[in-house]
């Protein structure tokens, strides 16, 4: 039987911390579907669209991925597409009490469904899309922490927006 995962996040923008979870997932699962939360009270850098994009070509050269946006329940998604697991990155001890709630909670209302945490290659440990964000608004150099691709695009939104 095929072992599906879920990756959600909000990817605004997909940072090379993603990349790195989303490659040593492959290693788990047969595929991985990365899903981004369409959460209307978020005030996103980048539409669902334009994330989707750049997840679609950044991971292009990794095999074993689909690309999705959802609404609703995490659970309920991924039971739709028949996942069996959750995948989560945790980078340090402060994200830990929230993604175990986030856990727990996903569990009570779907026991089928498990939660896999991966922690953060030391390299991107400190890398965030938030704190990204916030270093390019300013003009910081953000060319290490995301693709090509992705650096080009924060610095156009920035540009735009100064």
């Amino acid at each position: 039987m095929k072992k599906i995962a879920i990756y959600p996040g909000s990817f605004d923008p997909v940072t090379f911390g993603h990349m790195d979870i989303v490659q040593r997932g492959r290693k788990i699962f047969d595929h991985i579907i990365v899903a981004i939360l369409n959460n209307p009270q978020k005030k996103a850098l980048f539409s669902i669209d334009e994330r989707l994009e750049m997840l679609r070509e950044c991971m292009k050269d990794i095999p074993g991925l689909s690309f999705d946006s959802f609404d609703g329940l995490l659970v309920d998604y991924a039971k739709t597409h028949g996942a069996c697991a959750i995948l989560r990155g945790m980078r340090a001890v402060s994200d830990f009490e929230k993604e175990f709630q986030l856990a727990l909670m996903n569990r009570k209302l779907n026991r089928e469904i498990e939660t896999v945490f991966l922690m953060t290659g030391m390299r991107w440990f400190f890398t965030s899309s938030s704190i990204i964000k916030e270093a390019a608004i300013f003009g910081g150099d953000i060319t290490d922490m995301v693709p090509p691709l992705v650096n080009e695009r924060v610095k156009a939104k920035y540009t735009k927006t100064r």
